[in-house]
């Protein structure tokens, strides 16, 4: 009878390999990156070229790969997406509501606009064509909100809830669209750049062609490397990476701490307890709460100095969990069922292509105030890709910041990430389409957009 402390061993064996494997994915995906010149012209992240290559490695020769180089694969995206939403807020000194606004209202407008046309879109869609067509569910309509605004985190992180509401393929499809986004992303903007040059639409132009060697490939000169952030603490105490990341987990332990309490008031309402509505809501959006709860508490005994913390360290941690999340995500994509329905996906994302398109080359610059293309690409990279596209896209038509377009897009994310793209809003949208259909949300989402554009016209009577 074989001992209980070789169970033990075997398992401690396979997780060291499952996090080694992990590991060389995202290593080969770095030195593809480097070497291979269209996937730096297309800036594709080196998690998503990693997780790439790991989904095809899985497809075509994952009967010979023994099972422990993946173990967990599958849940850790689940894990990692709290910490990436509880560090969101965690060391910014979060301003005045009114300063926000004042600084970011048409941009927050154009912001919303364009991710509850996402929805707008793709239910639309389903309702209308795909679900007659193909027999789809109407949950198959957020896919590209959750793919395109949230991206491959919040795709990953909704594993759970798609589950839970019986429709577990919706992961996959919100991965396989949050990929298509980020390269549609880079090869629209350059080719929206590009045309806006030629009408004089943008302030300064720094031509995509003329980005530093490192910026392609991936890194920075030696002379100009960036601070990763600040030590707060001194290691004879604590090292100041270990000390942020337990304030991380003191941010989670808040959101874990309300996500129980749903689901014990949902015992309490049958009809709630029938709807699985909160005990089937996913953890990471009440994360992102327990961070922002934890960053206001600071800010109001800031003259206290007991919580030193450093953004920049928070986005180290936070990147560095969103870039294991999205190697393991990609790779476990199951492409059976994504080729099942590839038409109907491939419409319902060429779709939402169209729609952001459409908001930067049409209506960003009816509603927009000054630099409404410097706004709108930015916008665009964010909302169907990755912040860090949305900047890159900015940084190539406003290279110096001599626009409002950088300050207004940074104080939008505060007012807007809470519910949009992994928000609140992003994670109740499953439920509620799931148990009352795809109609309401429809309507909604056309409600939404027609508010936030007497919005704009207001902002634009008084400017």
């Amino acid at each position: 009878m074989p001992l209980p402390g070789i169970y033990w061993y075997s398992e401690r064996v396979d997780a060291v390999t499952s996090f080694c494997g992990l590991s060389l994915l995202l290593v080969l995906g770095k030195i593809l990156r480097i070497r291979i010149r269209l996937l730096q012209r297309l800036y594709i992240p080196t998690s998503v070229i990693g997780g790439t290559l790991g989904l095809i490695i899985l497809q075509t020769g994952g009967q010979h790969i023994p099972a422990g180089w993946t173990l967990g694969w599958s849940e850790l995206p689940g894990f990692l997406i709290n910490i990436v939403f509880a560090a969101l807020f965690l060391g910014v000194t979060i301003p005045p509501l009114k300063e926000i606004w004042r600084r970011s209202a048409p941009q927050l407008a154009y912001g919303q606009i364009v991710a509850w046309g996402q929805y707008l879109v793709g239910m639309g869609m389903v309702l209308f064509i795909l679900g007659p067509l193909f027999g789809l569910p109407d949950v198959f309509g957020v896919i590209v909100e959750v793919g395109f605004e949230g991206g491959h985190g919040t795709a990953a992180g909704l594993r759970e809830t798609f589950a839970a509401f019986r429709w577990p393929e919706g992961s996959d499809y919100a991965l396989a669209s949050a990929t298509v986004g980020v390269i549609s992303a880079i090869v629209g903007g350059i080719i929206l750049i590009n045309w806006a040059a030629r009408r004089n639409f943008t302030h300064r132009l720094k031509p995509l062609d003329q980005l530093g060697t490192g910026e392609w490939g991936g890194f920075y000169s030696p002379d100009h490397r960036p601070i990763a952030g600040r030590q707060t603490v001194p290691a004879d105490s604590i090292d100041s990476l270990a000390f942020h990341l337990a304030v991380i987990g003191i941010a989670v332990l808040i959101g874990f701490g309300i996500k129980q309490a749903l689901i014990h008031a949902e015992q309490l309402w049958p009809s709630l307890q029938r709807s699985h509505v909160f005990s089937g809501f996913p953890l990471f959006p009440l994360c992102m709460l327990g961070g922002l709860t934890v960053q206001v508490f600071l800010d109001r005994f800031r003259r206290i100095p007991f919580v030193p913390l450093d953004h920049a360290l928070m986005q180290r941690l936070s990147g560095t969990a969103l870039d294991f999340l999205v190697v393991s995500a990609i790779s476990t994509i199951r492409l059976e069922i994504i080729t099942a329905r590839w038409l109907p996906f491939l419409l319902i994302v060429t779709g939402g292509i169209i729609w952001n398109v459409f908001c930067v080359m049409f209506l960003a610059r009816r509603v927009l105030p000054d630099a409404w293309f410097e706004r709108a690409i930015a916008e665009m990279g964010q909302s169907m890709g990755v912040t860090a596209t949305g900047l890159l896209l900015l940084r190539a038509v406003d290279p110096e910041n001599e626009t409002a377009a950088p300050s207004a897009f940074g104080y939008k994310q505060l007012l807007h990430e809470p519910f949009m793209g992994g928000g609140l809003w992003t994670s109740m949208a499953i439920p509620l389409v799931v148990i009352h259909g795809g109609m309401p949300v429809f309507v909604l989402s056309a409600v939404v957009i027609a508010a936030w554009l007497l919005v704009l016209r207001l902002l634009r009577k008084r400017a």
